[in-house]
């Protein structure tokens, strides 16, 4: 899609990711990468005798970070732009934990696309990161992103 068509979406979804898996390896390698430990998410063994889901759980920042990967499977960059640069965040809400082994998977509304100067577009898109099988959804969270235009 264009530019344009984007345009003409505000307020429409852009479409829906597939199903990513959130294991155990995947957790610790966020630890690692982040320096997180929190026994919530990398204890196994406390997290089955302490944690109220019995359960380790993914980290909040982890889900969060999931969300530029699964939009660009989604297709939220137009053609005609040569990149599309994080440009913040407007509101994040963690809504429920996310247990190891669950599923995720992302759904984006198109909130706005603006002008800027020199060609630069700013798109506002609502994420929405679901898990499978539950009613609540695992984050919300509006982010903005500067879209150069291609050369």
């Amino acid at each position: 899609m264009t530019l344009e068509d984007f345009r003409a979406m505000a307020g429409k979804e852009l479409g829906v990711s597939d199903w990513t898996l959130i294991d155990q390896a995947r957790i610790d390698a966020f630890a690692k990468c982040t320096g997180d430990h929190q026994w919530i998410h990398v204890d196994v063994e406390r997290a089955r005798r302490e944690s109220p889901a019995r359960e380790t759980i993914a980290h909040g920042y982890l889900l969060l970070s999931l969300i530029a990967g699964l939009s660009m499977e989604v297709g939220v960059v137009p053609e005609g732009v040569s990149a599309a640069l994080n440009y913040g965040l407007d509101r994040v809400r963690f809504l429920a934990p996310v247990p190891v082994n669950s599923r995720v998977r992302l759904r984006v509304v198109l909130e706005a696309v603006e002008a800027r100067d020199y060609g630069q577009h700013l798109l506002r898109t609502r994420n929405t990161l679901e898990i499978e099988a539950s009613g609540k959804p695992a984050v919300i969270a509006d982010t903005l992103a500067l879209l150069l235009p291609a050369a």
